[in-house]
């Protein structure tokens, strides 16, 4: 079918689900996709605040957010445009953040009974009307990676675990991203296991194709390439560019330069960059 294409000059994403979800990886592949066509980006990732939090509960949802435009930005942005809500607990912690009129895609297989208690849902807010300000789209987005990869020798576990690349390759289709790259990165990323990245590559083109097939989704979007200076552009995230100023402020001063840090999530990249 033909679907129809809408020019923006701005979006914001917000990826959301449990600490496991994969969505660091989703936003960052993402993010990758996005600079090789070369908008101007701000991220904003966001870790829970306790060490692997029960799974569903408020305390335990991990985000990471996208800002993109055809212009010069300077923040990550304050009210997405999409969210991303891989269970209930996500939708909960993020849905006051968004704009009236924002797009909420949400994993409907997540949305059962014993995960709505968990965080404080009587019933469910996809059949009540406390999501009528927005254009929330019920995706079965575990139930349909496994689906897809029925064929493929891999776990249950492993198929379910899969579906952040459904996620992203339905918001790749949905935002006209170039993907041959994230291709390439699962490849070397499991390298050492082929059935891992069959299970991956498998997963993404399954959410690309929704997005391509689906009644569910009836407009595809575009953001131009901003207009840059012709140069070497890097991809950089605080961690990386904090770790150069270290450096460099060791070379500066002339004095040994020492980093004393426990190697967890979001300080490990530190340790690894200065390494």
């Amino acid at each position: 079918m033909t679907k129809q294409i809408r020019q923006l000059d701005r979006v914001v994403i917000r990826f959301a689900g449990d600490s496991g979800d994969g969505m660091q990886l989703t936003g960052d592949r993402f993010t990758s996709e996005t600079a090789q066509l070369g908008n101007d980006i701000s991220t904003l990732p966001n870790f829970p605040a306790e060490i692997r939090a029960p799974a569903g509960t408020l305390p335990g949802v991990s985000s990471f957010q996208v800002h993109f435009a055809d212009y010069d930005i300077l923040t990550p942005g304050d009210a997405p445009n999409v969210l991303v809500a891989m269970n209930p607990a996500a939708l909960k912690a993020n849905v006051g953040d968004l704009r009236r009129g924002a797009d909420i895609i949400v994993n409907t297989d997540e949305f059962t009974k014993r995960n709505l208690v968990k965080v404080g849902y009587a019933v469910s807010p996809l059949e009540d009307d406390s999501l009528a300000g927005f254009v929330v789209h019920p995706v079965a987005l575990t139930s349909m990676t496994v689906g897809a990869l029925a064929e493929l020798a891999v776990s249950k576990k492993d198929a379910e675990r899969a579906k952040n690349m459904f996620a992203l390759g339905l918001l790749s289709w949905m935002y006209s991203r170039p993907y041959d790259s994230t291709l390439r990165f699962l490849e070397r990323k499991f390298v050492k296991r082929p059935d891992l990245v069959a299970a991956n590559i498998a997963a993404f083109k399954a959410g690309w194709n929704y997005g391509e097939t689906t009644d569910s989704f009836s407009v595809r979007y575009e953001v131009k390439p901003a207009k840059m200076l012709p140069g070497t552009y890097r991809n950089i995230t605080g961690n990386a560019a904090l770790s150069l100023g270290l450096v460099a402020a060791g070379v500066r001063s002339g004095l040994p330069v020492f980093l004393g840090a426990y190697p967890i999530t979001p300080a490990s990249d530190i340790l690894h960059e200065l390494s």
